[in-house]
């Protein structure tokens, strides 16, 4: 997994209304970034181009998080979820996240990422989550999993009571 040091600990404040937008190809580099997605990262157009994606990750989002994100979309599906990125200049910003393969002649041929601004509320339950997450990781085992971005608790207790709820 990609660390991306230094940072600052500096919250960047998202522009009111803006939609952060890019596009990847099959292995994740940007093949696309509108301007308030470039502003935002700090980094120039022809810094972004080319690059992967993970460019961006800061290093307070949780492994299992992208795990989740790429086997989702991997599988032709959306994800969504609140994600932590890093700026150029070490400072991070908050985003809700939601990734879509892009489909040509029937076969997935890239992704799309709209990111918005998420509520203040979304944020600290991210931010203790994740501290959770990487807890659990660093512990070498995982209780809290994620699904198509929602959160599960792992184990076999989990999954039949997971069963269980969808039958219901």
């Amino acid at each position: 997994m990609r660390i991306n040091q230094p940072v600052s600990g500096r919250e960047y404040p998202y522009p009111s209304g803006a939609s952060l937008v890019s596009t990847t190809d099959l292995q994740g580099r940007i093949t696309y970034c509108n301007p308030a997605f470039i502003e935002v990262s700090g980094y120039s157009r022809d810094e972004l181009l080319g690059q992967p994606h993970n460019l961006i990750r800061h290093p307070d989002m949780p492994a299992e998080a992208f795990r989740d994100l790429w086997a989702t979309i991997a599988s032709g599906q959306p994800w969504s979820g609140v994600v932590v990125n890093r700026r150029k200049d070490g400072d991070h910003y908050w985003v809700l996240a939601n990734v879509t393969p892009l489909v040509e002649d029937g076969r997935v041929a890239g992704y799309m990422s709209v990111r918005t601004c998420p509520d203040r509320a979304s944020v600290d339950a991210a931010v203790q989550l994740y501290a959770r997450m990487r807890a659990e990781a660093q512990g070498g085992r995982l209780a809290h999993r994620l699904c198509q971005g929602e959160v599960q608790r792992a184990g076999t207790a989990a999954r039949w009571r997971q069963r269980l709820r969808i039958d219901l």
